[in-house]
């Protein structure tokens, strides 16, 4: 029997929109669904709401849950991964209040940033250990990675194990539509191109039956910033730079150093930028999965409709042979984006059929995008080195190259602050020479 392991399987809501997928697949049928989580209490509440749904879409599959993640993974041909190491509390909540203490304020901190720089250094050995157990049980599995900070932890995968990984965010392919949509233009017959890095790929093309319609798109942005809304420095950024880029506003808004400024506090206001957004966001989750987990567990006739998440369609065309075109996370090798570094994890368009994922060639970007994007991936590549080699002075320099934090702390702040970060997560984090 075929198997997909899905790592971090408590969270329910997520596994019934990929597994559910999953089962509405004909390919698909008769495979194991292997569910890991190192909270039992919500692997069996996932377990029992697959049960459910198996049963409701006359799926042929075989739900198993472990408490063993080597037995989990043991012979699965995918594996597929949306872990949070830490959780809201204490790992969110250290990520965001001392920060807040030097003056630095952030909004979704799962990225870059600071808060994405600490995401990455704990997440990033617990994913080093999946590796381990996978080289062991399932050596030739394809690991789809879920979880972010997505560009440094499917980086690590993919320089530093031999595991066959593809990273995957749903920003590429609801980015067209939403702008469109956004601007009251229709969103039929449309062709896009969309590259860069994961929460910062442009929008390089986007086209009705050969049209252009940036020159529109750009005419009603400007006409919609003189309102207050909700993708402001989305906007801005392409009024600016010339592109629409792919994650909303609110990540967006600390990738930069133009926004989110002490000296400035008006910007806050001017952008409507959302600051503490992640923390306030996980308390209304929190609660409102609760209830809607426990919907989903006792709800015995739940039912789902395909999702347009990637894992399922992954799944099927290496299965089934029939080729599909994704947005996928790879390594730049062989300069995919040429005036990227080669050592970056970009996000560009990829084949998907029997023979894996084959990224495509882009070329170059437009030189102000790809700046853009260097100045992220300088702090990605510094944390990947922080976690592989176990030196602070990689953590130190990672967040010293972050454009948000560095726009606003001096070294000798941003030292300190590292130092309280690798304090305050105390056994969250390895040892650090």
């Amino acid at each position: 029997m075929s198997k997909i392991t899905f790592l971090g399987a408590g969270s329910t809501v997520f596994a019934k929109n990929v597994l559910g997928d999953c089962m509405t697949v004909d390919a698909l049928q008769d495979f194991e669904f292997a569910l890991f989580d190192i909270d039992h209490e919500r692997l069996r509440d996932s377990e029992n709401m697959l049960k459910n749904l198996k049963e409701n879409l006359d799926s042929t599959v075989n739900i198993v849950a472990y408490t063993d993640r080597k037995e989990a993974l043991k012979g699965a041909k995918y594996v597929i991964n949306a872990i949070q190491v830490g959780g809201y509390d204490p790992s969110t909540i250290v990520d965001f209040e001392i920060p807040k203490k030097y003056g630095l304020r952030q909004t979704i901190a799962d990225t870059i940033g600071i808060g994405g720089l600490f995401r990455s250094l704990r997440t990033i050995p617990v994913m080093m250990d999946f590796a381990k157990d996978m080289q062991e049980v399932s050596p030739d599995a394809w690991f789809l990675n879920y979880t972010n900070p997505m560009a440094a932890l499917t980086g690590t995968m993919l320089r530093h194990t031999g595991i066959k990984t593809v990273g995957l965010c749903h920003s590429v392919q609801n980015c067209a539509d939403h702008l469109l949509k956004d601007l009251n233009m229709p969103t039929d017959n449309i062709q896009w191109k969309i590259a860069g890095i994961n929460h910062l790929a442009w929008l390089l093309e986007i086209n009705r039956n050969g049209k252009d319609l940036y020159p529109e798109i750009k005419k009603r942005a400007m006409e919609k910033q003189k309102e207050k809304h909700d993708d402001m420095i989305r906007y801005e950024l392409m009024l600016r730079f010339g592109y629409y880029v792919t994650e909303s506003s609110e990540h967006n808004a600390e990738y930069h150093p133009y926004f989110i400024k002490s000296k400035y506090p008006e910007l806050v206001d001017r952008f409507n930028i959302p600051l503490d957004e992640y923390p306030r966001r996980c308390v209304n989750q929190i609660e409102g999965w609760k209830n809607m987990r426990q919907d989903l567990v006792n709800d015995k006739s739940v039912t789902h409709s395909r999702t347009h998440e990637y894992g399922s369609y992954i799944i099927e065309a290496m299965e089934t042979n029939n080729p599909i075109k994704i947005g996928g996370n790879v390594l730049n090798t062989g300069g995919l984006i040429s005036n990227l570094p080669e050592k970056a994890c970009v996000e560009v368009p990829c084949l998907v059929d029997a023979s894996g994922v084959t990224p495509t060639y882009v070329g170059e970007l437009p030189e102000q995008l790809a700046a853009l994007n260097r100045t992220n991936i300088n702090t990605q590549l510094l944390t990947i080195e922080a976690a592989m080699s176990g030196k602070k002075e990689h953590i130190y320099q990672a967040a010293m190259l972050d454009p948000h934090t560095s726009a606003e702390l001096s070294i000798d702040d941003i030292v300190a602050l590292c130092d309280d970060l690798i304090e305050a997560h105390g056994d969250w984090l390895p040892e650090y020479k």
